[in-house]
């Protein structure tokens, strides 16, 4: 059967197995709620990236360190937010200050795993990678590379994290 949609005439070049990985990709992202996943999906079956991972990852980050930072309670649990706000601090402000050190710290961290082990250090000869696992946990040999670079666009607000620096 094939697709009506343009853009995802590539599928019908495929063979069987693969056209159901991609389909299945198709289906994965969508419940996602990635609108338009061709370029992901194609990505993934042409390239052998790893972006349906990719894609997981960067998305839970936003949602549980840096926009976790907008439930009412969050703050909270930070005494010096708490004395700020008693202060008279905005709430709102404070919200965006420590969602934007979320993000810097998890950017910084991403960074530092993209690095590969650079610790610059002679003599020192460690380091480590951040890859894809199967349905069993194991390694699939897949690396996530440069996952900080595409941080911002990982927003799920489709805002591209502007609402930080504001």
């Amino acid at each position: 059967m094939s697709d009506p949609q343009p853009a995802w005439q590539w599928l019908n070049s495929l063979d069987v197995p693969r056209k159901a990985a991609a389909e299945s990709l198709r289906a994965q992202f969508s419940a996602l709620g990635v609108t338009d996943p061709v370029d992901l999906v194609k990505s993934e079956i042409m390239e052998d990236l790893p972006e349906l991972a990719r894609f997981v990852l960067l998305r839970s980050l936003w949602h549980g360190a840096i926009d976790g930072w907008t439930e009412p309670a969050s703050l909270d649990q930070l005494p010096a937010a708490q004395r700020l706000l008693a202060a008279g601090a905005d709430r709102e402000d404070l919200v965006r200050l420590v969602r934007a050190v979320a993000y810097e710290a998890v950017f910084a961290t991403l960074d530092e795993l993209d690095a590969d082990g650079d610790v610059n250090v002679s003599g020192v000869e460690a380091g480590w990678v951040v890859m894809e696992s199967g349905e069993d946990g194991s390694p699939t040999g897949r690396a996530l590379s440069d996952l900080h670079e595409d941080l911002l666009t990982m927003d799920p607000s489709g805002r591209d994290g502007t609402d930080l620096w504001q």
